[in-house]
């Protein structure tokens, strides 16, 4: 199984390059599929959702709109589309960061300096007004930028965080296809037991997450999750009943076997589903 995770980014012919791999690997690009599934589980506009991930989201739009359940709802599908099927390519939505410990997932970014992307994007839209496409291409990459420092606490332009970063100013779309298939090529990420056991404890993760926000009573509760086999560790700092309640959710999660409370100042506690 192979599994692309690609960034998203204005005028850099990425979205070319997801479906060159698409259509040489036989797998699904996926993008507006989780799009559409956020819109019917967050029961908002799928233009609503748009408009939160490019930035353009207005002042009213911002404070009514639930950021940390967007973020977790999104997180959730993405490990689930790459844990599932033959494999898949995952444009945005913070999938390279998201997977980036998945040894066989090929987290990609597929960049351009800003004035090819500038000149791209008039062209795209057919217009000449320079400024107004600049300005959209740098709200895009802010907000893109922001979400990944509030949930990850890193640079996304560094180059550390991906296998490859490709330049489509140097390199053609083919060509970068070309260099993603030699990756997929090599033995270190080819599937195995461990790699993907390791996409499952991600995917379990991200549904006791989403869970605990889901809950009324734990949505305001903050805690660490780590999950190992069906077996999930939680830990932070609340107190008794909120321990309890964020206990009880989690052990009615698919796929838990297990769940345990871990801190300094409390006893642990454990439930079995």
């Amino acid at each position: 199984m192979t599994v692309v995770a690609i960034t998203r980014e204005m005028g850099t012919l990425g979205k070319d390059v997801a479906t060159g791999l698409g259509e040489a690997l036989g797998l699904p690009v996926i993008y507006h599929e989780i799009i559409d599934h956020l819109a019917d589980r967050m029961r908002v506009r799928r233009s609503h959702v748009v408009r939160l991930l490019d930035g353009k989201a207005g002042l009213l739009e911002r404070l009514s709109s639930d950021r940390t359940s967007l973020f977790l709802h999104s997180a959730e599908e993405v490990i689930d589309f790459a844990r599932r099927g033959k494999g898949a390519i995952i444009r945005g939505w913070g999938a390279t960061h998201l997977l980036h410990d998945v040894p066989h997932v090929i987290c990609t970014r597929i960049c351009a300096p800003v004035p090819i992307r500038i000149a791209r994007m008039m062209e795209r839209l057919n217009t000449d007004d320079a400024n107004q496409v600049e300005s959209e291409i740098r709200t895009n990459d802010e907000a893109h930028a922001a979400v990944i420092r509030r949930h990850f606490g890193l640079d996304w332009t560094d180059a550390e965080h991906y296998d490859v970063v490709l330049n489509t100013h140097r390199l053609s779309v083919d060509e970068c296809v070309d260099a993603v298939l030699l990756l997929a090529r090599m033995p270190q990420f080819a599937q195995t037991d461990n790699s993907q056991q390791r996409l499952e404890d991600l995917a379990l993760a991200a549904r006791v997450r989403a869970a605990l926000r889901r809950s009324a009573e734990t949505r305001g509760t903050k805690a660490d999750v780590r999950c190992e086999a069906g077996r999930v560790t939680l830990s932070g700092t609340v107190n008794t009943d909120q321990r309890l309640a964020m206990l009880e959710v989690v052990v009615g999660v698919p796929g838990v076997l297990d769940v345990a409370w871990r801190s300094h100042d409390a006893p642990q506690q454990r439930r079995t589903a």
